[in-house]
């Protein structure tokens, strides 16, 4: 007999309803062919989505509506019913309604994810300001899930923006960028290059990544003219993470200089020491298709590098690439754990001697 091949399922948040989130999900799955190798779960309302068909005028394979993920049907795309039938679509307007309807279909999920009904989470744009503060009291998704997660106490999951080979980590994420310098210490960076080895290799299979990090200044601090943060603080973190930890750590290196040169491309992953140094950039270059990556968390999580896009909902007009591109790299992340727990799961036996007499017993030690 056949041994039958098991698709993953991935659960996908609708997001903000009003927003170019359905637009995106009703062009990606159009049609059953997309579902060859995995199992799509859309969190989300089929109500909203049959509006969404009328309004775009679309004509998709029918989605198999559930209420629980052992419900869902491979080969087929599945919608879980997460929020109240009757919910106002407002297209291209914020609403209360919508940022509700948002934190439901995200809250399940999350909770999913963690029970493992689901193999991976991808969520779709939120509008922060409608979402009920009393629930969702966060400055977006990744600070949620770390919560949600249960990381232990001092850990924050590690947000990546990626393209293919291209790697931006970020140091800090949503502050103000008078808080950027404080925020700034040797300790974060040396424990922001380890997160990005872990998850470079368990998640993206790459065995010893070599990691570039930027400076904070202009011109790295230009010798300490512009400032010194450079030389007492980011030097020295890169120091010892390459020297004591054994990281593959570079730089370092001015941020217009790196971005606009071929260096881009001779590292596998860049640490940006705050939001706009990472993302401007990044986005400038794979607005379409670039997509953003939680790692440090429990549980795979993607997301599409776009907002809600109020101001083109309903239009046709926007790329439904980088919710794709989010898709596969959850499928891709899901299958890397499973190789690198595998191989590591039964540790071979070493045997090992401190130098004595060839008549002496080997101790056999577990590595």
């Amino acid at each position: 007999m056949e041994k039958k091949t098991y698709k993953p399922r991935i659960g996908i948040t609708h997001g903000d309803i009003n927003g170019i989130n359905y637009e995106l999900l009703l062009r990606i799955f159009a049609n059953n062919d997309i579902c060859e190798f995995y199992t799509p779960i859309i969190y989300g309302s089929p109500k909203v989505a049959s509006y969404w068909r009328k309004v775009l005028k679309v004509d998709t394979t029918p989605w198999n509506r559930i209420n629980h993920p052992d419900e869902a049907l491979e080969g087929e795309v599945n919608i879980l019913s997460c929020i109240a039938d009757e919910v106002k679509v407002e297209i291209g307007i914020p609403s209360e309604i919508a940022g509700l309807a948002a934190y439901q279909a995200l809250d399940l999920a999350t909770q999913h994810a963690l029970e493992r009904k689901i193999d991976a989470l991808v969520t779709a744009p939120i509008n922060k300001s409608v979402m009920p503060q009393e629930l969702f009291p966060y400055k977006g998704h990744t600070d949620f899930l770390g919560t949600r997660c249960g990381l232990e106490e001092g850990k924050k999951p590690l947000m990546i923006l990626m393209k293919g080979e291209v790697k931006v980590a970020l140091a800090t994420t949503h502050l103000p960028i008078r808080e950027v310098p404080e925020s700034i210490n040797q300790a974060l960076i040396i424990s922001k290059l380890k997160d990005i080895e872990q998850a470079l290799q368990r998640d993206f299979n790459i065995a010893k990544p070599r990691i570039a990090v930027l400076g904070l200044n202009p011109h790295c601090g230009d010798n300490g003219l512009i400032g010194k943060e450079e030389e007492e603080i980011i030097a020295p973190a890169i120091r010892v993470a390459l020297e004591e930890e054994g990281l593959l750590a570079f730089g370092p290196f001015a941020a217009d200089g790196f971005w606009g040169s071929s260096e881009l491309t001779k590292y596998d992953a860049i640490l940006s020491l705050y939001h706009d140094q990472g993302l401007a950039p990044f986005k400038a270059l794979f607005m379409d298709e670039g997509i953003n990556f939680t790692a440090g968390l429990p549980i795979v999580r993607t997301s599409p590098d776009h907002g809600t896009g109020f101001d083109i909902a309903g239009q046709g007009k926007a790329s439904e690439e980088s919710l794709r591109q989010a898709i596969y790299v959850a499928i891709d992340t899901i299958r890397n754990r499973h190789r690198f727990d595998y191989a590591r799961r039964n540790p071979l036996r070493k045997l090992y001697s401190e130098r004595g007499h060839d008549n002496e017993n080997i101790e056999a030690i577990t590595i």
